[in-house]
C-alpha cells in the first residue's frame, strides 16, 4: 500500500450553503469544522486545506436548545486585572450574531496556522442574503 498526498492545486473548491435556522448550533458546527478540515473528503490530508469554503446565513436565528438561550455564556479578557467580560447568549444575539457561529466552528478547528486559514473560509451572514451566489454553493438540508 502506498500513502498518497493529495496538493492543494490538486483539490477543487467546494462550496456550502448552511442554513442556521434548520439546524442547532452546536451540530451545525461540527458539520461545518468538519467539510472545512477536509474529513469528509476520501483524499483528507490533515497537513492541507481542503479547499471547501462554508457560507452560513441567518445566523441571527442560530438555534440553541434547551435553556442555553438564557444560560449560555461568552467570555472574553483583555489581559489586564478586571478585564474579564462575561455576554449571555441573548446579547450576543443582538449585538454580534456572527460571532456564535463564528466561535462555535473556530473551537472546533485545529489550533495553529491551518485552522487560522481553514476559519477564513468560513463565511457568516445574520440575514438571508449573502455576496456568494456565483460560487454556486449547496444548500446543506441534513447533517
Amino acid at each position: 500500500m502506498r500513502t498518497t498526498h493529495v496538493k492543494a492545486s490538486d483539490v477543487e473548491d467546494r462550496w456550502f450553503l448552511f442554513d442556521a435556522k434548520d439546524f442547532p448550533l452546536g451540530r451545525m458546527a461540527s458539520a461545518i469544522a468538519t467539510r472545512l478540515i477536509g474529513k469528509d473528503r476520501p483524499t483528507y490530508t490533515p497537513s492541507e486545506h481542503g479547499a471547501t469554503h462554508v457560507v452560513v446565513i441567518n445566523s441571527a436565528g442560530a438555534v440553541l436548545t434547551g435553556k442555553k438561550s438564557s444560560d449560555k455564556e461568552y467570555q472574553s479578557y483583555s489581559g489586564y486585572p478586571g478585564g474579564r467580560h462575561v455576554r449571555s447568549a441573548e446579547l450576543v444575539r443582538e449585538v454580534r450574531p456572527n460571532d456564535m457561529v463564528t466561535l462555535a466552528v473556530r473551537r472546533m478547528l485545529p489550533k495553529n496556522k491551518l485552522g487560522r486559514t481553514m476559519l477564513s473560509h468560513l463565511k457568516v451572514y445574520p440575514g438571508a442574503d449573502h455576496p456568494h451566489t456565483a460560487q454556486q454553493p449547496v444548500a446543506v438540508t441534513t447533517l
